[in-house]
């Protein structure tokens, strides 16, 4: 029978890349983790590691290992989450992540909503992209992550991962407030054209999220198909800076419709080209936790704070 402490070690180690790194996540030492692993090692009875450099990578051996053990602990999220569900109160920690506008509107609502319904739930939440988010679930620092997805970039599916939507934000062109009178002319015949407006501002500084993201992608996608590069000169997952920027004509910005909680927008704001109007907001859990009563109770809440 081999050690399942062992083989969770040896699954960190798949999904984090580093001995340092899982054990900085698992508050243990470099040396430990690796005692532990050479001790499965021989439990199984052949090489699980290899160098590689300073590194190390698993075997084929390892991988096999690894696939198994993913299984095993899907059965065990289905029975945490079955006890759960045998009991009358719902109590302990739900740990979530959230991208930055998810956090600021939907969040505030559905914990307010879970603290009425569960007072003896803990809800631990944190900012984070979802770039990040996603491989930190799978590697367990996570109980659910309120991600996003972005017109024409599917998010790769995971099979560890079960995804449930949760709604579609609005997105839209905030051109510069107080320099608009500077931007090229539009011909008349084409003024409401949503490609002539993102045309228009060809020549001026864009605010856009940092490069290597997935909004990052989206945007600047969206202005090569207008037929010209973005001259990004302001850079910063903080959406809320981007819409100062524009209130004060420094930048244009692509801006979603959850920055303004449900207050009325405090720009102008033109329409963009059919199918990319709306960004997927979705929540996802590992595979084998979607029926535990915190997550259901959490997802309920988000839905309706929607």
């Amino acid at each position: 029978m081999f050690d399942l402490h062992r083989l969770r070690l040896l699954r960190e180690l798949k999904d984090r890349g580093t001995l340092a790194a899982v054990a900085a996540a698992l508050s243990y030492s470099p040396s430990s983790v690796s005692q532990q692993l050479s001790q499965l090692e021989s439990e199984v009875g052949v090489r699980l590691l290899e160098p590689v450099g300073r590194r190390v990578r698993l075997t084929p051996q390892a991988e096999i290992l690894v696939a198994h053990t993913e299984a095993v602990l899907e059965r065990l999220e289905r029975a945490e989450a079955d006890i759960a569900t045998s009991l009358t109160d719902l109590t302990g920690t739900l740990r979530v992540a959230s991208f930055q506008t998810a956090a600021r509107t939907l969040v505030p609502t559905a914990l307010t909503l879970l603290r009425e319904a569960h007072p003896g739930l803990r809800v631990h939440l944190t900012q984070m992209e979802p770039e990040e988010s996603l491989s930190a679930l799978l590697a367990r620092d996570f109980d659910l992550v309120i991600a996003e997805e972005y017109p024409g970039l599917p998010n790769p599916r995971p099979a560890g991962i079960e995804q449930e939507d949760l709604c579609e934000d609005p997105l839209h062109l905030a051109p510069p407030q107080l320099a608009s009178h500077l931007a090229p002319p539009v011909p008349a015949s084409d003024a409401q054209s949503p490609i002539a407006a993102l045309r228009a501002l060809a020549d001026h500084p864009w605010a856009m999220e940092p490069a290597g993201s997935a909004a990052r992608h989206w945007a600047t996608t969206l202005c090569r198909h207008a037929g010209f590069e973005p001259d990004v000169r302001f850079e910063s997952s903080d959406l809320l800076l981007h819409l100062r920027l524009v209130e004060r004509g420094h930048a244009a910005a692509l801006l979603p419709g959850l920055l303004w909680d449900k207050q009325p927008a405090t720009v102008a704001l033109r329409q963009l080209p059919r199918g990319q109007r709306a960004r997927r907001l979705f929540t996802a859990v590992r595979s084998g936790r979607s029926h535990h009563p915190a997550v259901v109770a959490c997802r309920r809440a988000l839905r309706q704070a929607t």
